[in-house]
């Protein structure tokens, strides 16, 4: 019990507490609790309020996820344009503000108009995002300054996520069925408004208030590093594997969460039981967190990605036992069968997720750690938006609706198979040692020098003093 508290306390000691909140908040609260909380109460949204078909709803699922694409223009701003003097500050308190009042429209509007709604959606989706790549710089920024605790860093704050998570899931199917799904948006401004307490509370040294000629260029500056760094092998071959293997995993989530409920031969579980599956999941996640963090995290990116790939396929099998209603036959129950499959899929996605956020950290150059995760993340994002429509696309092909799930069995062989390529492309990520620097020395201190050098060039002011 001593060992995670260490931990904990070395991390705070290393940086500063204003830093440890704001990951707790940012992922744990805004992302994982709010995650938890939003994912099952849009389903319900979608499906019960304005009635639309899964591969509709795949579809806006996959819409709500666009401001997650365009990151790197939140991580450009907060590199490189400073507000009231400060760089992460206000855009906290504005990603806040943003997500709160759209979250407010969704619970206090009746009878709201589909665009209406999906703009309300992406709006919140947008203030999340924002505060994400906020907080992701401040992650990058101390893992270029911190090489050795990379690893850690990602490990506390894909455990904030995975517990908030957990409770959001847990909380989510029973607050939908005694509140509804609207209502449920309500308390989602309460997560949002934390966030600006974020932006009140983070120690963050001031920077220089620039002018429109700066600013512009600043910013034809970081679009000249971006395009730097990407001319190198070892940061564009993982960016490439990152999209296209998202790409080619389809998503059916909408066309299951159908099954699970409409199905008259399928399980028809309550809200309570969905959202309690779920936090099954996030279980499964933080499971794999922890594995990772004690045994694999000094292992080769390229091992570890690899091993989580080859699970993963085999994992997507689960789906049509369940669907063929195998399970029955074997007498296992439909929940057991349902929550085991739920742990293992995320914990296996977790594993394999992690060395890839942890080698986009460490292909930052100093001085655009904001702009360039988020770009990383941002290709990430496209991919999973191109496999959400895929499977949209897949499940009204083969004409998967509300009321008929003739050939889901074939959306999910198609769905399994396909997971067999990104096997084929794990050559694309570096085989190094997790604690090796990637990137040339000059890419990670030259903009750092000039900063010392010449105070009117600063790229980035340091966020979180040693001395704090």
């Amino acid at each position: 019990m001593k060992r995670p508290l260490r931990w904990l306390r070395m991390l705070i000691e290393e940086f500063h507490w204003s830093f440890f909140f704001g990951v707790i908040i940012v992922y744990g609260v805004s992302q994982g609790l709010g995650k938890g909380l939003s994912k099952v109460s849009t389903q319900y949204y979608l499906k019960d309020e304005q009635i639309v078909q899964p591969s509709q709803a795949q579809v806006y699922v996959g819409l709500i996820q666009i401001p997650w694409i365009i990151k790197p223009l939140w991580g450009l701003f907060t590199d490189v344009v400073p507000l009231f003097g400060y760089r992460r500050r206000p855009y906290f308190i504005l990603a806040g503000v943003l997500a709160m009042i759209s979250m407010l429209v969704l619970w206090l509007h009746t009878n709201l108009h589909l665009a209406l709604a999906l703009s309300c959606l992406v709006a919140a989706s947008a203030g999340i995002a924002i505060a994400d790549v906020t907080i992701d710089a401040c992650v990058t920024q101390c893992s270029i300054s911190h090489p050795t605790l990379a690893a850690d860093m990602q490990s506390l704050c894909g455990l904030s996520s995975s517990i908030g998570s957990l409770l959001g899931f847990s909380l989510s199917g029973v607050l939908v069925h005694l509140f509804g799904s609207k209502r449920v948006y309500g308390l989602l401004g309460l997560t949002s408004g934390l966030v600006v307490v974020t932006g009140m509370v983070l120690k963050e040294s001031p920077s220089r208030t620039l002018g429109l000629k700066h600013v512009n260029g600043r910013l034809l500056d970081a679009g000249s590093a971006i395009w730097k760094t990407f001319q190198y092998g070892q940061v564009w071959r993982p960016c490439l594997f990152m999209l296209l293997s998202a790409a080619v995993s389809l998503h059916i989530h909408e066309g299951m969460f159908y099954w699970y409920t409409d199905a008259k031969d399928g399980p028809s579980f309550s809200k309570e039981a969905v959202g309690s599956i779920l936090s099954f999941g996030a279980i499964g996640s933080l499971v794999g967190i922890l594995l990772y963090q004690n045994f694999l995290k000094n292992f080769p990116f390229r091992s570890v990605v690899l091993w989580a790939l080859s699970l993963s396929f085999l994992s997507g099998f689960l789906d049509l036992i369940l669907v063929l209603r195998l399970n029955l036959k074997l007498g296992v129950p439909d929940y057991f069968f349902i929550v085991v499959d739920e742990f293992v899929s995320h914990m296996i996605s977790r594993i394999k997720w992690l060395p890839l956020l942890v080698l986009s950290s460490k292909l930052c150059p100093a001085g655009m750690e904001g702009t360039f995760f988020a770009l990383l993340m941002s290709i990430e994002h496209v991919g999973h938006l191109l496999s959400s429509w895929g499977g949209g696309v897949l499940l009204h092909s083969l004409k998967v609706t509300r009321t008929r799930f003739d050939n889901l069995w074939l959306v999910i062989v198609i769905r399994s198979l396909l997971r067999v390529v990104p096997i084929g492309m794990v050559f694309l990520i570096p085989n190094v040692d997790p604690n090796a620097t990637i990137l040339p020395a000059e890419m990670l201190m030259n903009r750092r020098s000039e900063a010392v050098i010449e105070t009117e060039k600063i790229e980035m002011t340091a966020l979180i003093s040693n001395e704090a």
